[in-house]
């Protein structure tokens, strides 16, 4: 806490210490105002500007402080002033010192609670930010809310201090009057309590839902607006619409299913989308036979030579294209149709919010749901399409071998790919523009990874910049710019990684107004609705994720949101999305690393675990690696993890799972893991911590106690 925040504290403690030791709080009771009501009502006679001057600023200090008295004071203001200026001045005097108590605690609490409770605090910002000043006109509504608390409280939220103003100026506008009124018969009240009868709260609280009812009026409004220039139909041939068959489109058509909904469900080109086809599963299978050749060619180290590995990509191909066969049933037509969802093969077009042209007909919905992923960026490069270039989704087509790659792009798929082709024997370059691979990883990650595949073969050219490709009868190359100079390249095949573009085109969507972002995906709230309430987005399409687990997270709220959004919905919390790069070692992460934590200000401490440590890692010859964790400081709160290691993405579910439910380093530690595996390092790495902050007091006490047990024990020997 810097030093400005101490003195605040100093004083605003001296000015409260002294408000009880002057005995002042005997002053503010009820018994006194009206014992006393008459000496004041003259003294105002004689001096109104300066007695309501006086009163206004006391009235403001003790707001602003918290002080006990500011409801006596509401009612001698009504005594003195009447109706009309008690109310005038009260208000006032009231919002002001209310703003400054907000002001004054936001200044104290809202960085230090933040820092501590970073990700909860997040969420709330959130929610204040599209709801603050709603929720906060309810709670001045409703006098049952100590105002005082309230003040305290949302100054740690980051509500503009102008809307804090504005909106308690209004609200606190009807219990103004009522105490104010009260004042003018201050000699008949018996207590305070008096003035809040059980009906006029229940009044109160009637009052505070009105907020909500207009939220939704205003809801409707807007519904009705971005609605006005399409005709709903009278009926409807679905409850909801899917449009994309892969892993977002067949998990929300598969929740829809299951609750009765009566689903279509439109895929112009291959059930399973990209991550069957052409992502997740024909590169896992193709990175298991590259890591098969690997071990062959290292074996020798565990004492078993075999020599080099004989590669057939034709079979290493068929090999890929057999797990996608044996996977494909659980994603085909057959079987969704078996479910009860009506799976159209062709293409696609909105015609307005809920009729979709299908193959020469419409089809109509309640809700639409837009999951058509994304495709491979291909960079604006000079003379690439003269070149055979790859990307993730024409790569599963080749039948003989490249024996020169060159992979453009860095991050978790171009290293997986460059490290599989090198371990198959293919000479590889791999380019990245920046100063290091896997860039949203933390530098050491990537240098890791950098230094693994320069060890296996791979030409690692980071902060490289590709100019053109040049193409000729001798072949093709790619020119580069690298530390100043300019380098060719030559390739048989080049296999650009360098991002996705989000399939919104050819939709219909611009005509029906609904936009996207910067980054290309669908503009959508935090429940993945489009401007158009019924039309949802999931995947790929709606990024921030492009990954298969991510897609099947939005889906579940897509397809809850749409079909039952008159009675609840869900934001989607991304804040333990895990991801996975299946490079050897893996590279597993969930939560914040170093870099992201940095970057948003969050304070950190830091738990690092070398995997070389690990039994089990020993006796696999698996020792690279590490384990970073991040946690609250002095806490064992898990803020990230980052598993560098052996199969890292099979364990990092501890890590999700202790985050997901709020359990820290302690409790790891204290759960019994099997013995010798890898995941005991997550134990191992919470051992780390513990030792970090182990209570060195105590344990001087406890030395000298067993001191003490020893020398005691010498005298009973004599």
């Amino acid at each position: 806490m810097n030093r400005q925040r101490l003195l605040l504290i100093a004083l605003l403690a001296a000015v409260v210490a002294l408000f009880y030791l002057s005995g002042a709080p005997e002053y503010f009771t009820l018994e006194t105002m009206q014992a006393y009501r008459s000496d004041f009502q003259a003294i105002f006679l004689q001096s109104p500007w300066r007695v309501a001057g006086i009163f206004f600023a006391v009235y403001v200090v003790m707001t602003a402080l918290s002080l006990p008295g500011a409801t006596l004071l509401t009612l001698l203001g009504g005594a003195l002033f009447g109706l009309g200026w008690g109310l005038l001045i009260i208000s006032f005097a009231s919002t002001i010192g209310a703003t400054l108590a907000f002001v004054i605690s936001r200044f104290l609490f809202r960085k230090p609670i933040e820092k501590r409770f970073p990700r909860r605090f997040e969420r709330i910002n959130r929610g204040v930010e599209r709801d603050g000043a709603l929720y906060l006109f309810t709670l001045r509504l409703v006098p049952i809310f100590p105002f005082f608390m309230i003040n305290l409280v949302m100054g740690l939220t980051r509500i503009k201090t102008v809307t804090y103003y504005w909106v308690s100026q209004v609200a606190m506008l009807p219990g103004t009057v009522i105490y104010v009124n009260a004042g003018g018969q201050l000699g008949e009240l018996e207590s305070l309590s008096g003035i809040l009868s059980p009906s006029l709260i229940a009044s109160f609280a009637l009052l505070a839902v009105f907020p909500w009812i207009a939220r939704r009026i205003v809801l409707l409004v807007r519904k009705r607006k971005a609605y006005q220039a399409f005709k709903r139909p009278a009926s409807f041939d679905y409850d909801i619409l899917v449009i994309g068959g892969g892993s977002a489109g067949l998990v929300t058509s598969y929740i829809a299913s299951a609750v009765k909904a009566k689903v279509a469900l439109v895929e112009k080109h291959k059930m399973g989308g990209d991550c069957l086809n052409t992502g997740c599963v024909p590169s896992k299978a193709l990175i298991r036979a590259a890591r098969a050749a690997h071990e062959i060619r290292t074996a020798r180290r565990f004492g078993v030579s075999a020599g080099e590995p004989k590669i057939d990509f034709a079979q290493v191909m068929g090999h890929v294209h057999q797990a996608i066969a044996d996977i494909e049933p659980y994603d085909s037509v057959e079987r969704y149709t078996k479910l009860g969802v009506a799976v159209y093969q062709d293409h696609a077009t909105l015609t307005s919010p809920w009729e979709v042209h299908v193959g020469g007909q419409n089809l109509t919905a309640r809700h639409i749901v837009i999951a058509t992923g994304a495709r491979p960026r291909i960079p604006a490069l000079p003379g690439i399409e003269s070149a055979p270039v790859l990307t993730s989704e024409n790569l599963w087509s080749l039948t003989a071998q490249p024996e020169r790659l060159v992979v453009l792009g860095g991050g978790a798929i171009g290293c997986e790919l460059s490290q599989s082709f090198a371990r198959l024997g293919t000479a590889v370059t791999l380019v990245e523009g920046t100063p290091h691979l896997m860039g949203r990883e933390d530098d050491d990650v990537g240098q890791h990874v950098e230094d693994t595949l320069v060890r296996e073969g791979v030409t690692v050219m980071t902060g490289t910049q590709a100019l053109e490709v040049i193409s000729d009868e001798t072949g093709h190359q790619l020119a580069v710019e690298h530390q100043g100079e300019r380098i060719l390249l030559p390739f048989d095949q080049l296999l650009v990684s360098v991002g996705r573009h989000a399939n919104v085109e050819g939709l219909g969507l611009e005509a029906l107004g609904v936009t996207t972002t910067n980054a290309g995906t669908l503009e959508l709230n935090e429940r993945l609705q489009t401007r158009l309430p019924n039309i949802w987005a999931c995947g790929d399409v709606a990024g921030p994720y492009q990954l298969t687990h991510a897609a099947a997270h939005q889906a579940w709220h897509a397809a809850v949101n749409a079909l039952f959004d008159e009675l609840k919905s869900f934001t989607v919390d991304y804040r333990f999305m895990p991801a996975v790069t299946y490079t050897q070692p893996e590279v597993a992460r969930v939560g914040l690393n170093e870099k992201e934590a940095k970057a948003q200000g969050i304070d950190y401490e830091l738990t690092h675990y070398a995997m070389k440590e690990s039994d089990r890692a020993i006796a696999e010859g698996a020792t690279e690696g590490f384990i970073k964790v991040l946690t609250v400081p002095g806490r064992d709160k898990i803020l990230g993890a980052t598993i560098v290691a052996e199969n890292a993405g099979e364990w990092l579910g501890e890590f999700t799972l202790a985050m997901k439910h709020g359990l820290g380093l302690n409790k790891l530690l204290g759960t019994i893991y099997p013995y010798p595996t890898l995941g005991e390092a997550a134990k191992a790495t919470a051992g780390v911590w513990k030792n970090a902050h182990k209570p060195e007091r105590v344990l001087a006490l406890l030395k000298r106690y067993f001191a003490w047990r020893r020398s005691e024990g010498k005298k009973e020997h004599k």
